[in-house]
């Protein structure tokens, strides 16, 4: 008897997920699509890693059969996937009115409840002016784009003398070093920030990882790893409470606040790390990937910044001033955020029905902006898969409906700026000291060996910087 009870209970809840599957379905108005496999859904075909300067195989077939926008079943949910410019638009532009920001369970773990990514409404509003004053006491202030041009050019002297370096392992030196200095006052080397930072490289790691909580499983490494950093920080915070020093970083300001809570400003600092840490060091190491297939880029990049640094001194920082002449190193970076597509889609909740271009999405369901497929939509951008600068030519500001490489709207990142200022004067020292070693192209994604530099003996070697199908 507690046999047969047994089976018509799990008969019972599989029939409750095919039906919470396939009802949905019935409803009139919605756009084309499939669903996929009860349960999992489409998920698994969505989230297949490809070069990041292309749509993809899974959206490539959904497009060409059912359109721009289209319906799935992603991530445990029915979804409307948008790879429209108008839709995406008008969705990133209606936040908390018809759309709420709605990420997977596994990554609100991950992140934390206080996560600027996660939280929505008066929450989001609070954490978002932590940040925006974050911005506003770096920018491009003197002081700030002075630490930047030293930290970028300490790391390229490094590499001096060295047989083989990891670039990418490099790259993402440069930002933790200007992000521990800046917001928390902490030598980069010292035995604080280093703790931090192993512990986010596990963290980071479990970010993009299946959300299994067996022990031993990335995902449940990340957890506790975030757990670690939560107690490394609340220390670090007691100990700068008791012994403050006399120079102001910004964690002084985030201390002041008391409407944040300590699990908000420990949020807040791993925050800045994934947003300013990850996003510079991701977008470096695609701007050498492309770069190195093109000498006549080189030559122009080579041709800027040698021009810039004529009217300095050898060992004289760059100021705001050198990096507003940086013109075509703007529309380099332009179309590295472009081709690199590091934020690729938006994660939303649909709060209410919602009728566009004569179908219904309805409330309760997902809808995923895919801003990185507008990116390469030869309709928006004339053969998107090549890396071609000039296409920025005479646009000062290259945003608008078909580039949106941070995002728009309430979450548009606020520290866009800065992540451009610091992969400015990265190329700058970089273009100047290693031409030679740029020049010879990048054949393959992993395992590169470049010859020797024209004055020094470092070889970069990549990861894989364009086959992740990573989202924010």
């Amino acid at each position: 008897m507690v046999y047969a009870l047994l089976l018509v209970a799990l008969a019972a809840v599989a029939a409750a997920a095919v039906l919470r599957h396939y009802l949905p379905l019935l409803r009139g108005g919605l756009p084309k699509g499939s669903f996929g496999w009860p349960l999992i859904g489409e998920t698994i075909g969505f989230l297949h890693a490809h070069p990041s300067n292309t749509a993809g195989g899974f959206l490539k077939e959904h497009v060409a059969r059912y359109g721009t926008v289209f319906k799935s079943h992603l991530f445990g949910s029915p979804a409307v996937v948008s790879c429209d410019e108008e839709l995406n638009h008008f969705v990133l532009h209606n936040e908390e009115r018809l759309f709420e920001c709605s990420y997977p369970g596994a990554i609100r773990t991950i992140l934390g409840e206080s996560s600027a990514l996660v939280v929505t409404g008066e929450r989001h509003r609070q954490i978002r002016s932590m940040f925006l004053a974050l911005v506003a006491s770096t920018g491009l202030k003197a002081s700030y784009v002075a630490s930047v041009d030293e930290s970028a050019r300490s790391l390229i002297a490094s590499w001096r003398g060295r047989e083989t370096i990891s670039f990418c392992e490099e790259a993402r030196k440069f930002p933790y070093k200007v992000i521990m200095e800046q917001v928390l006052g902490l030598p980069p080397d010292g035995p604080v920030a280093l703790r931090i930072l192993e512990e986010y490289q596990i963290f980071m790691k479990g970010i993009i990882s299946l959300p299994i909580t067996l022990p031993g499983t990335a995902f449940s490494k990340a957890v506790k790893a975030r757990k670690r950093i939560s107690e490394t920080m609340e220390k670090f915070i007691e100990d700068r409470k008791r012994s403050p020093t006399k120079q102001a970083v910004f964690l002084d300001v985030l201390l002041a606040n008391k409407e944040l809570t300590h699990d908000d400003k420990v949020a807040f600092l791993l925050d800045s790390l994934l947003a300013g840490h990850e996003t510079t060091s991701v977008l470096l190491s695609i701007l050498v990937y492309f770069i190195g297939k093109s000498p006549s880029i080189i030559d122009q990049l080579k041709k800027e910044h040698e021009a810039i640094r004529s009217t300095k001194g050898k060992e004289e920082p760059l100021t705001p001033d050198d990096y507003r002449k940086m013109e075509y190193t703007s529309r380099v970076i332009n179309e590295g955020l472009r081709c690199g597509n590091i934020v690729k889609l938006v994660h939303r909740k649909v709060l209410k029905d919602v009728t566009y271009k004569g179908y219904v999405i309805p409330a309760g369901w997902k809808i995923l902006p895919i801003l990185g497929a507008v990116h390469v939509d030869p309709s928006h951008h004339l053969e998107p898969e090549q890396f071609q600068p000039r296409r920025w030519e005479g646009l000062n500001q290259p945003a608008g409906k078909s580039f949106a490489p941070f995002g728009g709207g309430l979450r548009l990142c606020p520290g866009s700026e800065i992540v451009k200022v610091e992969a400015a004067f990265f190329l700058h020292h970089l273009v100047l000291n290693y031409r030679s070693l740029l020049l010879n192209k990048l054949n393959k994604i992993s395992g590169v060996s470049h010859e020797k530099p024209e004055e020094n003996r470092a070889k970069p070697t990549c990861g894989s910087l364009l086959s992740s199908s990573r989202f924010k």
